[in-house]
């Protein structure tokens, strides 16, 4: 079952000439598939009919849209396994945290199928017209730029509401998950998309601008780190067309005098380590009361050092590789830098290839390169405050505010403490995580714009108001 998925993926996708892109095992650095760029004249073709598709799919109700995509979750949970293992042998992640992701974009396939039309109704609004209401109508094909860590969930939550609000999607993936794109494009033809819904263009970063400039593209989406937000959103103003930006992170987890000290514990390696620690949302810096920081070391450090990197496709692994050998590199070197500025090396710090051990740094400041920098690996930080109020300040980071996590048994306190984080998403007493149902995002360099939940759903849509005198 499984070869015949990726010998028909083969078959289907096979290169027009020889392939320059390039899916790399992260354990073994086994290369594993071969994909060649499209040329101009395939490119202009999958423009061509994103933009057909875009004008029949407005036509079609909006039941048989929902209907396709219920299609789409089902064969997402029918196929778990297969989808799951070219996560895997594409970008590293544990098998079980591929299954995972699988499962939480069928989820959220069956979420917007059962909530779409309540976000696309018609809004009365009261001014001193007989009647005035707003519409929520699709405007083209969104072009949606989504990196390698989470390389299903980030496109399902572009494409979900898009797709089924009547625009069409053309995905420029991260070049070393170009067969996740491939899948996914096959899985909502599968559903009944009709052909030109969905495509996957595999191009270069540096070929994205003529894609961009071409009027048939509306919006432009991306995830990634905050300099390919720059690039991006320097291009979409260039050309007039909105854009969504979800960027880098510095994301604290906060944990108060009064927390459940066990409880945070054990989530905050979670929110650190899952993915290998490859995730903008992760839990990049634990900031620690004085009073409780030796006793949350002690429990972080014993739950650290349990934990179990390597094969991810082993059910005893607890975490896999990370994605490149110079991701690793780059890890190393921000643990080697933040070292020497002072930062105590407590466990791991090890790494072979993409192999690296979770790491644990303590007495890390203000000052140092892993408090200052976006550190996209197992490495946690912990940085220790004198009080609340001090730890709010060294939540709120200069540059990033994206998501944070705030531990404490006083959630009125702790409710009134969120106010004043610089964040986009703020947890309290859980680590923080993107749900269908709640708009997500972030502020400062963590990018503008909201995905998921009605919010994310207007985000590419023509909010077009209605005045009748």
């Amino acid at each position: 079952m499984l070869f015949l998925f990726f010998y028909e993926l083969h078959l289907i996708f096979k290169p027009f000439h020889m392939a320059n892109f390039k899916s790399v095992y992260p354990y073994t650095q086994e290369t594993i598939a071969e994909y060649a760029a499209h040329t101009k004249e395939q490119i202009e073709d999958l423009l061509a009919k994103g933009h057909s598709t875009y004008r029949q799919l407005g036509q079609i109700p909006l039941q048989q849209r929902c209907d396709w995509m219920l299609k789409a979750a089902s064969l997402l949970k029918e196929q778990v396994t297969e989808h799951a293992t070219i996560i895997t042998r594409e970008m590293g992640k544990t098998l079980k945290e591929a299954k995972a992701e699988v499962l939480k974009c069928a989820a959220s396939a069956e979420y917007y199928a059962q909530n779409i039309a309540a976000m696309l109704q018609p809004k009365p609004l009261n001014s001193d017209a007989s009647k005035s209401y707003v519409l929520y109508q699709p405007k083209g094909i969104i072009l949606a730029i989504m990196p390698w860590n989470f390389p299903y969930w980030q496109v399902f939550r572009f494409a979900l509401p898009n797709l089924l609000a009547g625009n069409t999607g053309l995905l420029k993936h991260a070049s070393n998950v170009s067969g996740c794109a491939l899948a996914i494009e096959k899985l909502f033809l599968q559903a009944g998309f009709p052909e030109g819904a969905f495509q996957a263009v595999l191009v270069n970063s540096k070929d994205i601008e003529p894609i961009i400039a071409d009027d048939r593209i509306q919006g432009v989406t991306l995830t990634g780190s905050t300099p390919a937000g720059m690039s991006v959103a320097q291009l979409a103003g260039k050309y007039i067309k909105k854009s969504v930006l979800e960027l880098g992170g510095s994301d604290p987890f906060v944990v108060l005098k009064d927390a459940d000290l066990e409880a945070a514990a054990a989530v905050a390696v979670k929110a650190r380590m899952q993915n290998a620690g490859q995730s903008c949302i992760a839990a990049k810096r634990w900031i620690v009361e004085s009073a409780v920081a030796e006793e949350f070391t002690h429990q972080v450090t014993a739950i650290l050092q349990k934990m179990q990197q390597g094969d991810p496709f082993a059910e005893s692994t607890d975490m896999g590789p990370m994605a490149r050998p110079d991701l690793a590199e780059g890890l190393a070197k921000q643990l080697q830098q933040t070292i020497q500025q002072g930062g105590k090396l407590l466990t791991g710090g090890q790494y072979e290839g993409c192999n690296f051990t979770p790491t644990l740094l303590t007495n890390v400041q203000a000052h140092m390169t892993a408090f200052e920098e976006e550190t996209f690996g197992p490495l946690a930080t912990i940085i220790t405050a004198k009080d609340e109020q001090q730890a709010i300040s060294l939540a709120n980071h200069p540059t990033f505010g994206l998501g944070a996590a705030l531990w404490s048994k006083d959630l009125e306190k702790a409710a009134r403490l969120a106010t004043q984080i610089e964040s986009g998403n703020v947890y309290i007493n859980d680590m923080v995580h993107s749900d269908a149902r709640l708009p997500f995002g972030g502020i400062k360099q963590s990018g503008y714009g909201r995905e998921l939940a009605a919010e994310g759903t207007h985000e590419f849509l023509n909010i077009k108001t209605i005045y009748i005198k």
